[in-house]
């Protein structure tokens, strides 16, 4: 179950707080941001470019629009930058002391974007749906740490992490009301000493992976929950993965160097891939 593949450095970096690897298919090339830095990263694999984007706030995630550019959870709300690199506020609403974290585009294309206090108090972050508009309802009040968030192949599951209850959980769809907050369940947890569930994805068979903050590894779930794979990991603080490349078939890791000095591993804090790890599933893009 516990292996250590080849694991190759797509983007050498030391990035604070690494998060959020998303393929943009339209471009060809991988999203990731730096929270703590303000910094928006790409990546092409085929050519090695790489470019960066300094944001005005600290910026929890950033995933590729319909028309072009990217939409921003920012500390403040929801931003947009339009193709031609100009910035708009979609949805701006400060909350002193919190800031937007992980998130997620819907198979509806519908932005799902978490939050949470900077200090980390228990409750103190949420989960919304924002819309193409800028409407957002409010799908989870009094979450702390928002993270992980992902679809079945089929769209009828959604699955997230609020990181401190060590869970994976699991809402049902349904194709008229969306996601049903009365569902919610645990789908699978992992046990003290193993890290915490930060950042997830889902794969073409429907096994979720999730990145464990503390534990040196990358995990997979099988679709009925059970544990089929441990990746083992040179640094102990990945925090999210997401299906890249061509045919959806490298799995990108992100990693984080915030809170470990100068034992920080060569590694931490840089973007590295695992080539053929299995088959991912196309991302919508966020239809505002």
């Amino acid at each position: 179950m516990s292996t250590r593949p080849s694991l190759d450095i797509a983007v050498r970096a030391s990035a604070v707080l690494g998060e959020g690897p998303t393929w943009d298919a339209a471009a060809r090339r991988l999203i990731w941001v730096d929270i703590l830095s303000s910094r928006v990263h790409t990546y092409d694999p085929a050519t090695g470019r790489r470019t960066t984007l300094a944001t005005e706030q600290h910026v929890g995630a950033a995933k590729p629009r319909a028309g072009g550019g990217l939409v921003v959870n920012l500390r403040d709300g929801i931003g947009v930058y339009g193709a031609d690199g100009g910035f708009d506020w979609l949805l701006r609403e400060a909350v002193p002391g919190r800031r937007g974290n992980d998130a997620a585009v819907a198979p509806d294309g519908a932005l799902w974007a978490g939050t949470m206090r900077y200090d980390e108090t228990a409750g103190g972050g949420t989960l919304s749906r924002i819309g193409a508009d800028g409407s957002a309802t409010e799908f989870l009040p009094e979450v702390t740490v928002s993270n992980g968030i992902g679809w079945s192949p089929d769209g009828r599951l959604m699955y997230y992490i609020d990181t401190p209850t060590r869970r994976i959980d699991v809402f049902d769809v349904d194709d008229a009301d969306g996601p049903l907050a009365a569902s919610r369940r645990p789908f699978a947890e992992v046990e003290k000493g193993a890290g915490f569930p930060d950042g997830l994805c889902v794969d073409a068979d429907g096994a979720v992976w999730v990145a464990l903050w503390d534990g040196a590894a990358i995990r997979r779930y099988a679709p009925d929950g059970t544990l089929d794979r441990v990746v083992e990991l040179p640094f102990p603080r990945p925090t999210a993965c997401a299906f890249g490349g061509a045919d959806l078939t490298d799995l990108y890791l992100t990693s984080a160097r915030v809170g470990l000095g100068a034992a920080a591993p060569p590694l931490a804090g840089s973007l590295l891939v695992i080539e053929g790890a299995g088959q991912g599933l196309a991302q919508p893009a966020f239809t505002g």
